[in-house]
């Protein structure tokens, strides 16, 4: 079994550090690692407000994925989406490809950060956030559900922390793993490999690693192959590699600084090309060996951090974060209408390329009973600056001019703890943003629009309210409100101009997105038993819809939207060896598609995840064998606005054996019941090319060990 450990999680988020003075398997829902835990929800120190606080204390849902977790999920798939698909029901299916467009928590996007530095790209999001790390380099991933004030902008849904790797025990660990569907065939078979190193000595402490992959083609259930995603870009049929750094000093008890360095890169080997479907007679988006035009779809992303903490200054923590990050993704091309030009002779190729540079710093400044009294406070300013446009690679042309955003945005939060059994939490955060954005033309096929530009400014204060009232040792209730912020895809919004004479100071569709938060919930737990569950409500009066155009590219729609949803897990301890685990999530979504400001529009596929159960027992079988069984559920849903989903049942395996010399060894069977279905994403947003069929069975064989 699992030990207890003392560590600390690095949110650097704006306004967010969280620290777990014991790290408890209750929390890392819907998993549990270790049986029988204690029964006082207090055993962990969290915090959302950058400080550290009992969770009885924290008014929000945070669940923690630790590397034991992450690592039964890698025995059978390396698909970061799936694997927090699987683990948050609230978080969408995961489309199998390059992008993560439409994969979003609780119905909105979720800011995914490397150590707390922002992956994300706002100003155009072109929806690969979910793809820049090797699950290798991933020591654990924070979660914290919903919007809040003290998150700062871009995380309206929620936060997705990747934590990278530490120091460990061992100097060397080596990992190398295979997987292949069951249906066979030429180009199916998938490669693995990683090597990390790690040192602890006097006061400097390192981890360095490489790992790389060669993804074969999928099949589905029918054994057919899975349609190759040529313009948003694919999983299959590609390679990565991943270099990592990260090194500590310690200057003295008190003070440290933290250096980290990734750079990824996973990039498609252009050998196969899609064969249309037919939604319309439930034939999928297929694939055939082919030559691909232009280059491949790719994703390059380098991120670095440089921390500096003072846990004793005048009594309180002190933490100063650099960081920046610079990132490049290439998109598959296409003789698209958008893309046609009269300057240009016959039918025209083109193809898009998202180029993003961003250099922030945070400040933190956190101390506890304040001026002798039972009030706690964190405050600091978070500081971004974000240079992003789009370009059409062949032709040379801006699709996306470029775009220039600071944003500067202090904050402060209180906790108050005098009164026995009941945490009050009051803050407030300033958000000011000012987008530079000089003249230029839209493509030819919006008009070539003449926009006169600007330097449009935002500025928004953010409040938060949140109570928590401790009923026993075992159960412990909670209520908040918080405001989040987020900037709509102001990338999408400029390169669609088709109307003549507008300028961006006065173009309302700039504007940022607003959320007003509210959520209520409970936890339980006891020796047997971990229960918590949790309502929340999201309200945007200018909220940010997509929807395609015939091209199958997407425009933002600028409209109010309200969205809804229920949560809940458990798990039960049978005993030592065997727990079961269950997870439920129901989101509800709606938009105002006739301009009279109420909502009346189901939100799609697009926005909205589906009604989920998920269901696991985890068995340890001996002191070095275990197993890990997992149900998941997607419900049929149908859509006021005409399109319709049928749901599917997955179900995957995988099995564990830790030898005492040869390291260990896993077998994993992905979708063991080898169910053919169309994704979620394919159903509810129906075309000839991306009308994909899920993966079929595909077994894995991993082998890791550490010396």
């Amino acid at each position: 079994m699992y030990k207890y450990e003392r560590f600390l999680l690095p949110i650097t988020n704006s306004g967010i550090i969280v620290t777990f003075k014991y790290y408890l398997p209750f929390l890392l829902t819907p998993l549990a690692t270790l049986a029988n835990p204690q029964t006082d929800i207090e055993r962990i120190t969290v915090s959302t407000t950058r400080s550290t606080a009992p969770v009885s204390t924290v008014p929000a849902t945070i669940n923690v994925i630790s590397s034991e977790d992450i690592a039964k999920q890698l025995a059978h798939t390396q698909d970061l989406s799936q694997i927090l698909g699987n683990l948050l029901p609230s978080f969408s299916p995961s489309r199998q490809k390059m992008t993560s467009s439409g994969e979003t928590l609780r119905g909105r996007e979720p800011l995914y950060m490397i150590d707390g530095v922002p992956q994300s790209n706002p100003l155009r999001n072109g929806s690969r956030d979910g793809n820049t790390i090797d699950p290798a380099m991933i020591e654990r991933i924070e979660v914290i559900s919903g919007a809040n004030a003290i998150q700062g902008m871009g995380a309206s849904g929620g936060i997705i922390n990747i934590i990278t790797k530490t120091p460990g025990e061992n100097n060397h660990h080596v990992s190398a793993g295979f997987s292949a569907p069951t249906a066979g065939g030429n180009d199916t078979q998938s490669y693995k490999a990683s090597y990390i190193f790690s040192q602890e000595k006097d006061d400097l402490s390192i981890v360095a690693g490489i790992s790389t992959r060669s993804t074969g083609m999928y099949r589905d259930g029918h054994g057919d192959f899975v349609g190759v995603d040529g313009t948003q870009g694919d999983t299959q049929d590609s390679t990565s590699l991943d270099v990592f750094f990260k090194a500590k000093y310690q200057l003295d008890n008190e003070q440290s600084i933290h250096a980290m360095l990734n750079h990824y890169k996973i990039e498609g080997k252009g050998n196969y090309a899609a064969i249309k479907g037919d939604p319309a007679s439930n034939l999928p988006t297929s694939a055939k060996k082919g030559n691909v035009a232009g280059n491949t779809p790719r994703n390059r992303v380098t991120t670095a951090t440089v921390d500096y903490n003072h846990n004793n200054l005048a009594n309180g923590q002190l933490s100063v974060q650099v960081f920046m990050q610079d990132f490049a993704a290439m998109y598959g091309g296409g003789i698209f209408a958008t893309f046609q030009d009269p300057d240009y002779i016959g039918e025209l190729f083109d193809q898009s390329q998202n180029k993003s540079q961003k250099f922030g710093s945070r400040f933190t400044y956190a101390k506890d009973n304040l001026v002798g009294s039972n009030f706690d406070l964190v405050t600091g300013l978070d500081l971004l600056n974000d240079e992003t446009y789009q370009e059409l690679a062949q032709t040379g042309r801006n699709w996306v001019p470029e775009t220039k955003f600071t944003n500067a945005a202090p904050f402060a939060q209180l906790r108050f703890d005098g009164f026995e059994d009941w945490t009050l939490n009051l803050g407030a955060r300033y958000e000011y943003g000012k987008l530079k954005i000089n003249d230029f033309t839209t493509l030819a096929s919006y008009g070539s629009q003449f926009v006169k530009g600007g330097d449009p400014s935002f500025n928004e204060l953010l409040g938060n309210l949140g109570v928590v009232y401790k009923v026993t040792d075992d159960l412990r209730l909670y209520a908040s409100y918080s405001e989040g912020f987020s900037m709509a895809d102001v990338g999408r919004v400029l390169r669609s101009i088709s109307q003549p004479a507008l300028s961006v100071e006065s173009f309302l569709n700039l504007e940022p997105v607003i959320s007003d938060n509210r959520e209520i919930g409970f936890e339980y737990s006891n020796d047997l038993l971990n229960f918590k569950a949790s309502y929340f409500e999201s309200t945007s009066k200018l909220g940010a819809r997509l929807q395609p155009n015939a091209d199958g590219i997407y425009s933002v729609k600028r409209e109010r939207t309200e969205i809804s949803g229920f949560e809940l897990n458990a798990q039960y301890y049978l005993n030592d060896t065997t727990t079961f685990g269950t997870s439920f999530a129901d989101t509800q979504g709606k938009y105002d598609g006739d301009g009279d400001n109420k909502v009346e529009s189901d939100l799609a596929g697009s926005n909205i995840s589906p009604t989920r159960l998920n269901f696991y027992w985890q068995q340890q079988w001996s002191n070095n064998i275990d197993s890990r069984l997992q149900v998941s559920t997607l419900f049929d849903r149908d859509f006021n606005t005409g399109g319709e989903f049928d749901g599917y049942t997955t179900l995957d395996l995988s099995v564990n054996y830790q030898t005492e010399q040869f390291g260990a060894f896993s077998v994993g069977i992905d979708n063991l019941t080898d169910e053919f279905y169309i994704t979620y994403y394919g159903q509810t947003n129906p075309s000839a090319t991306r009308y994909f069929s899920g993966t079929g069975r595909v077994i894995s064989v991993n082998w890791q060990l550490g010396f």
